[in-house]
């Protein structure tokens, strides 16, 4: 049996179709070979993290955990040495102006008794130099008005003595001794008056000196009487006792510091903020607080001058009194508004800021590859990072870590 010769049209169909498969390959491959011609790098695609480069409000500010503490939370000393008693215990609710210790102070005590007895002794004396005083004003008025009688009687006789010496009847000499005795009481009298009178003003200077010394004596019993009253301690503020720092019954000196009350009906917080924001902060600024899910409104109330362990020490204030369940010592995050800036070019803050030193950026084009372009940043957020030249709204870029991309211009996504 024969067999029918092959038909060569077949063979030409096969070589046809394989030729046509090739060029389709060849079109096909060609964009992804040109890409990867182009690349001198190539990175899997699932192994960065892309951002959109857009315009809208930037919030310039700083995240730290700060620590709740009290407003008001005054220590309380011993105002003189002595041996204390502590009415109240650790942890036990008072109110304001509740005496919480006593300080017993034997030698205080005497010395107000002393002070007080020789206050009364001289408010006695003072007393008994007022009625003296009186007595010898007395007796000066009563010698100035025996004065002004004995000059009434002289003139008197000057007068009977002038008219008898016109009539003759009286000799010359008696007549000018009525002149002299005349002469004698008005001389009497002047200086009786101003005797009185300057008696009067030594007087009133001696009882001033005498009532300045009871003042003084007064002012010091009075200080005393304070220091006494002072030896029970009182609560300033409604709260709550903190840690004793004493205990019962021992001695204490002046100025011991005995405990402290914690008034829990309003909160601050401390913060550490690092040493990078120093220049920044300002007394004034706004902040929120976060507190178990919820956001409360604060401001920055105090800055210190300082630096410490790279960090500056700040506090922060509830606008209202915040919430009711916090606790001393509580650890909240806070974040501080530094800056605004409105209607600004923006994107995702990420490791490409580091990595890249914030000049550097790859923007990814339609066909996976990513551009390397340089960038100028200008403020930043927690969250994102103003574009100031370099990027268009729109521009998709990398914001994951640049190292993998070795610096290269142009770097090929792959799948």
């Amino acid at each position: 049996m024969r067999l029918a010769p092959r038909d060569p049209r077949r063979n030409q169909l096969i070589f046809a179709a394989i030729g046509v498969a090739v060029i389709a390959s060849i079109l096909f491959a060609a964009p992804w070979v040109k890409r990867w011609a182009s690349a001198t790098v190539s990175v899997p695609y699932d192994r960065v993290r892309t951002a959109v480069v857009t315009r809208g409000d930037l919030v310039r500010d700083v995240s730290v955990q700060g620590r709740i503490v009290a407003a008001v939370s005054p220590t309380l000393y011993a105002s003189a040495s002595g041996n204390i008693t502590l009415r109240v215990v650790a942890g036990q609710q008072v109110v304001a102006g509740q005496i919480l210790a006593t300080v017993d102070s034997p030698e205080l005590a005497s010395e107000l008794r002393q002070s007080e007895s020789t206050l009364a002794q001289r408010e006695v004396e003072l007393e008994r130099q007022r009625i003296a005083s009186r007595q010898q004003a007395l007796e000066k008025r009563k010698a100035a008005d025996l004065a002004d009688v004995a000059l009434v009687a002289a003139k008197r006789e000057q007068r009977r003595a002038h008219e008898a010496n016109e009539l003759g009847v009286i000799p010359v000499i008696d007549f000018e001794k009525a002149q002299d005795d005349l002469r004698n009481a008005q001389l009497a009298f002047e200086h009786a008056v101003a005797d009185a009178d300057l008696f009067d003003e030594r007087l009133a200077f001696e009882l001033r000196a005498s009532e300045f010394e009871v003042g003084r004596q007064l002012l010091f019993v009075d200080d005393l009487r304070r220091q006494v009253g002072d030896l029970s301690i009182k609560s300033p503020v409604d709260g709550i006792v903190g840690d004793l720092l004493v205990d019962q019954k021992s001695a204490v000196s002046r100025d011991t510091p005995v405990m402290a009350v914690v008034d829990l009906s309003r909160f601050e917080i401390d913060a550490l903020i690092p040493e990078s924001y120093a220049d920044d902060l300002a007394i004034g600024m706004q902040a929120e607080i976060l507190v178990g899910g919820e956001r409360y409104a604060g401001q920055l109330i105090a800055v210190s001058p300082e630096i410490v362990n790279n960090q500056v020490a700040s506090r922060i204030r509830f606008h209202d009194h915040g919430p009711t369940n916090l606790r001393q010592n509580q650890r909240l995050t806070t974040r501080v508004l530094l800056a605004e800036y409105n209607d600004v070019l923006m994107v995702q803050r990420g490791q490409f800021l580091d990595s890249g030193a914030g000049r550097i950026a790859y923007v990814i084009n339609e066909d996976r590859m990513a551009e390397r372009h340089q960038i100028q940043t200008g403020a930043r957020s927690l969250g994102a990072v103003q574009i100031v030249a370099g990027l268009e709204p729109g521009d998709t870029i990398v914001v994951s870590n640049l190292d993998p991309f070795r610096g290269a211009d142009s770097v090929l996504l792959t799948d």
